[in-house]
C-alpha cells in the first residue's frame, strides 16, 4: 500500500492504495471526477522528492503527495 496525500486546496482525505506504479496509480486517482482536473495540473512527490516518470515503481510505505500550483504575492 502507499499513502497518497493532497495538499492545498485539494480538499481530500488521505488515501491507502495499492499501485504498482506512478502510472497505475492516475489511473485509480482519475476515476474520481473531482480529482481529474487537479491531476494534470499537480506535480507529484514520492517520498518528499519530484517525479514525473510515470513508470516509476511504487512499493510498500512510499508516501504520494499531489502537488497543486499556487501563486501569492
Amino acid at each position: 500500500m502507499v499513502r497518497v496525500e493532497f495538499l492545498g486546496p485539494i480538499k481530500r482525505d488521505i488515501l491507502e492504495l495499492d499501485a504498482r506504479n506512478l502510472g497505475q496509480l492516475k489511473e485509480i486517482l482519475a476515476q474520481d471526477e473531482s480529482l481529474k482536473e487537479w491531476l494534470s495540473l499537480s506535480a507529484v512527490a514520492l517520498n518528499d522528492e519530484i517525479v514525473t516518470n510515470l513508470e516509476t515503481t511504487l512499493k510498500d510505505g512510499d508516501k504520494i503527495c499531489i502537488l497543486p500550483p499556487v501563486c501569492g504575492g
